[in-house]
């Protein structure tokens, strides 16, 4: 497997299972891009890895992938091998700052963009068969409404939407809430409002969004938190490095570790919801394992 480090001068190999837990699958998604969600993918995927927690994080921003860039990451393959059959799924896992696991999608390979449902239901299926030990897995999705998005979203357990303090972002990000509740099912997002001057003003932004929901459609949001402006966060992705590693004084910092905080108090899941989902095997597993120890 190929792997690339920027603080473990000798990446170790994921080793296999025998029984692999379900991890808990949290999409990260916008109504639209430049709102800042991958920096939360990647900042979140961090603050769980130093709090000791094995996560993956996943980039399926699958034609403008930038997950590897933003980490100082060179990856030899992605996502793009996998579907041109040139690899499986595992050997494309890359080994990032602090034992973070990623998998890398690609970038400017239009082909990737146009990939069929069936396609992006497949990349989910093959998470079943992906035999290492997690427990957290962060989905980094493209912006919009597009199939890929949807079906990641749809396949997580839970949804963070990220909005900022701009129109667009709040009339996109509603309309993915719409269409997620509408088409795929999913009845339930948090959000988190990004690059804010201060906590009012975050609150604010999802009282705007939460105000239009409530009235036309059929969905629950809930206020996960704030992400404040921080010069200590730019100076970090001009580095490439997740501002909870490189400066965990940061006020950026202090508010991702509040998120993960929060996350952590969510209940686990029990099984699989009865559609395309991340690690549904082991959903059944899990969900089997605990008939079993009712019965004893």
């Amino acid at each position: 497997m190929t792997t690339a480090t920027m603080h473990s001068p000798e990446p170790t190999r994921p080793q296999p299972l025998s029984t692999p837990t379900a991890p808990r699958v949290i999409a990260v998604t916008g109504g639209k891009g430049g709102v800042g969600k991958t920096t939360i993918a990647i900042n979140l995927a961090m603050t769980m890895v130093l709090a000791g927690q094995r996560t993956l994080l996943l980039d399926t921003d699958l034609g403008l992938a930038n997950v590897d860039v933003m980490l100082g990451l060179s990856p030899q393959l992605t996502l793009a091998d996998v579907f041109a059959g040139r690899c499986e799924l595992r050997e494309t896992i890359v080994e990032g700052p602090r034992g973070l696991l990623v998998v890398p999608a690609a970038s400017g390979k239009r082909h990737m963009t146009e990939l069929l449902p069936q396609q992006h239901v497949g990349l989910v299926n093959a998470f079943s068969q992906l035999d290492i030990p997690l427990d957290a897995m962060i989905v980094d999705t493209a912006a919009g409404i597009s199939d890929s998005v949807l079906t990641f979203c749809q396949a997580a357990q839970d949804v963070l939407l990220v909005v900022c303090d701009e129109p667009a972002s709040i009339t996109d990000a509603y309309a993915l809430a719409k269409v997620l509740s509408r088409d795929r099912g999913v009845n339930r997002i948090e959000v988190v409002s990004n690059q804010v001057a201060n906590p009012g003003e975050g609150k604010a932004l999802f009282e705007k969004l939460e105000r239009v929901t409530s009235r036309f459609l059929d969905i629950t949001l809930s206020y996960l938190g704030a992400i404040p402006r921080d010069e200590w966060l730019r100076l970090a992705v001009q580095r490439q490095e997740a501002v909870v590693d490189a400066f965990p004084s940061a006020p950026s910092a202090l508010a991702f570790r509040e998120l993960a905080a929060r996350i952590s108090q969510w209940q686990a899941p029990r099984g699989p919801r009865g559609h395309v989902e991340f690690f549904t095997e082991r959903l059944i597993a899990a969900q089997n394992a605990d008939k079993r120890s009712a019965c004893a």
